[in-house]
Parts: structure tokens; C-alpha cells; sequence
């Protein structure tokens, strides 16, 4: 898998996708799935990371149904110089350019949304791991992984329910991973929702 470790953690490469709008997996909003998880949360003060953001329209949503205490994290500077020309007030201080597995706090609730999917697959187990630090006490990793058979092509790259259980099961307690059911229709068959609790 030397091609897929070779670009996944440079910020040049993600930054050349964007300026060329090579960005297939942006849907251009909230994806359903989140919006439905998001929508019966009631706890407006969860601390909330979105790693790996991109376009972060889940941040521009919680922000919107007032949650003020949203990070949004990306490796390359073009995602999150989007999100604040859509989010003026977005806070500058929860806009975070930087590698994931360098950022150094605690979150209440990690939102997953094709980040995990576009790692070098070798850093999967460590991505698990990163999370499970980044999170308090019972805190939620929540969001979706693809379900479709894990190749050298991507990102994104697939993967399978048994694996990824594998990758999360020490560090979290499976309370949910399924097949999605309101997936928007070019994924659908192809994404499973997860909530994971801390151990």
C-alpha cells in the first residue's frame, strides 16, 4: 500500500484536490445520517471535534441549531477558509489546521464523515486509538464508514464491518453499526452508521 501512504497525511495533495474540485465524496451539505444524529441531540454544550472536515456543512449546522463549541479540524487551510466564508463568526480559534493525530484535547463527541476512509489503511488501528484519547469519560465517536471492499483505489478507501470492529472494539463500546438507511442515493448499500461509546 506504498501509493496510499505516500499522499493521504500531505496537506499539499488535499490542497490540490480542493483548488481543482476533485472533491467527489463533497455531497454539499450535511449528509442525512449525521443530520438525523444531530437532530435528536439535546445537550447544546457537547464539546464537538469533526476531524479530517473538509467542507464541515455539519459544523455549519451545529452551529446553526445553536451549538457554539464545535471544532472543526482539517490538514489542509482551503476547507476551513470555506466554512468561514459561509460561517463569518465561525470562531478562528476552532478552525484547526492541523494533522489529527497531533491535535491535543478532550471532546465530548467526535462526528466521523469520510476521514477515516481517506487514511493510509496502516494508520486505521491508530485512528481508533487517537479517538478514544480525544474523548472524555463516555464520550461518543459517532458517523459513518463505507462498506464496499477495501482496494488500493481512493480515497476513499472501503472496508468491512468485522474489520472495522476489530480496529474499535478495545477502546469503545459498539452501541450501533449497521447499514444506514437514509444514506443519499449514490451510497446507498454502501455506508454503515456507527456510535461508539468509550470504554
Amino acid at each position: 500500500m506504498q501509493m496510499i501512504k505516500k499522499h493521504s497525511f500531505s496537506s499539499e495533495f488535499w490542497s490540490q484536490r480542493y483548488e481543482q474540485n476533485q472533491t467527489g465524496w463533497d455531497i454539499g451539505e450535511i449528509s442525512r445520517p449525521l443530520k438525523a444524529y444531530i437532530d435528536q441531540l439535546e445537550n447544546k454544550e457537547l464539546k464537538i471535534l469533526i476531524p479530517g472536515a473538509g467542507n464541515a456543512y455539519e459544523a455549519e449546522y451545529l452551529m446553526k441549531q445553536g451549538y457554539k463549541n464545535v471544532y472543526v479540524a482539517d490538514i489542509s487551510k482551503k476547507p476551513l477558509e470555506n466554512l468561514k466564508s459561509r460561517v463569518p463568526d465561525f470562531p478562528e480559534a476552532q478552525l484547526l489546521h492541523i494533522n489529527f493525530f497531533e491535535i491535543k484535547d478532550r471532546f465530548d463527541l467526535i462526528l466521523e464523515q469520510t476521514f477515516f476512509c481517506a487514511l493510509p489503511i496502516d494508520s486505521r488501528k491508530e485512528y481508533a486509538k487517537k479517538s478514544a484519547e480525544l474523548l472524555t469519560q463516555n464520550g461518543i465517536l459517532c458517523g459513518l464508514l463505507f462498506n464496499f471492499p477495501l482496494t488500493e483505489q481512493g480515497p476513499p478507501f472501503g472496508g468491512s464491518k468485522e474489520e472495522y470492529l476489530a480496529y474499535f472494539a478495545p477502546y469503545f463500546k459498539i452501541d450501533i453499526l449497521e447499514p444506514c438507511y437514509n444514506s443519499i442515493k449514490p451510497r446507498q448499500g454502501n455506508e454503515l452508521f456507527f456510535k461508539f461509546r468509550k470504554l
